[in-house]
């Protein structure tokens, strides 16, 4: 979705001295805040509430702002929204496979009595959001000693899928380039990665590195390992993957975790290529937080370098990890307010 669509009046633009929803809808959690634009400019906007859903207990998304809504400060009304999700528009509907419900836009702004509501990519959000990041708002993977340069920063994380978007600094707004990348097909780059294509493969005539880097992609790569080493995968669940992975208490999960480490830091070293990302590079997503120790001592460095005679440029690159957090919600509001939604 490389692009947001609003539906409603031509009055799309909150105005300065109102709040408005700002949404950033995942596969597991939905985001939701009350935000207020900002006048210094260090942020778009203050975050007046805010609240963390998770999107299976819920039976719609209107559910989920209705309800969010109705928790606000008597006399509150909104009547403007920036829902950051992935996906894309057709019609009356957002589409994505890794939402747990489909999404009506007329039921939302019908329901909650929204005059405009804009549809923004997940990770252009967050991508926009880093711009209001400051280095302590984030966890080094790979440090450099090269001065912070002013250019293209990739931001990508697997979580429910694999989401990749690029911010492009300018004047006076940043611009962000929203990417399928997930869906670029899986390229291993060593046996083992050779063998396990092999098997997924099998029941798919695409293999994507999302069918790897993602929550549904660890369970892949988890089954795949058993498959191989002749073991019963008795995991059934990505945390269940990693838990296990974490605690040494199964070896095939170890494996798993170890082969998406490399895959993931092969896969960012290439994008930070294809994109010029001389900015620096944000992981993001609800997995590597959870398993940040075994991503600082897998081989995610050792692949990320292994490109050959760009090794120097990528050395000069730093990679950090965020908390994705309130950055979805931000960075939503900010290109409402910026106008990048409109066609």
């Amino acid at each position: 979705m490389a692009q947001a669509v609003i539906r409603g009046n031509a009055q799309t633009v909150p105005s300065p001295e109102r709040a408005f929803l700002a949404a950033d809808v995942g596969g597991t959690h939905a985001r939701i805040g009350l935000v207020s634009p900002r006048p210094d400019g260090r942020r778009p906007v203050t975050v007046l509430e805010y609240r963390r859903y998770a999107c299976a207990e819920w039976p719609s998304l209107t559910a989920v702002l209705k309800d969010f809504v109705t928790q606000l400060s008597a006399g509150t009304h909104v009547d403007h929204c920036a829902v950051a999700s992935a996906g894309y528009v057709l019609g009356d509907a957002i589409v994505n496979d890794n939402l747990p419900w489909p999404v009506s836009i007329r039921d939302i702004r019908e329901s909650l009595g929204i005059h405009s509501l804009a549809v923004i990519n997940d990770f252009e959000a967050v991508a926009y959001a880093t711009q209001f990041m400051t280095q302590s708002d984030a966890a080094p993977v790979i440090e450099t000693s090269a001065p912070q340069v002013d250019g293209p920063v990739l931001v990508m994380g697997p979580g429910t899928g694999l989401g990749s978007a690029v911010l492009l600094p300018n004047k006076p707004h940043a611009t962000v380039l929203a990417t399928e990348a997930g869906q670029v097909a899986l390229a291993p780059g060593n046996e083992l990665e050779i063998e396990i294509l092999r098997l997924l493969a099998r029941d798919r005539a695409h293999v994507s590195f999302e069918h790897a880097l993602s929550g549904p992609g660890l369970i892949n790569l988890y089954r795949a390992i058993c498959t191989l080493r002749g073991a019963t995968p008795n995991l059934q669940l990505p945390a269940d993957v990693t838990r296990s992975a974490v605690e040494r208490s199964d070896a095939a999960a170890v494996e798993a975790l170890n082969v998406f480490c490399g895959l993931l830091g092969s896969f960012v070293g290439d994008l930070v290529l294809l994109y010029g990302a001389r900015g620096g590079v944000y992981l993001a997503g609800g997995i590597l937080p959870q398993i940040r120790e075994l991503l600082l001592t897998s081989t995610f460095a050792e692949r990320y370098f292994n490109k050959g005679v760009m090794r120097p440029f990528l050395q000069q690159v730093p990679v950090r990890l965020m908390e994705h957090g309130q950055l979805g919600v931000i960075g939503a509001a900010g290109l409402y307010l910026d106008g990048q939604h409109a066609h």
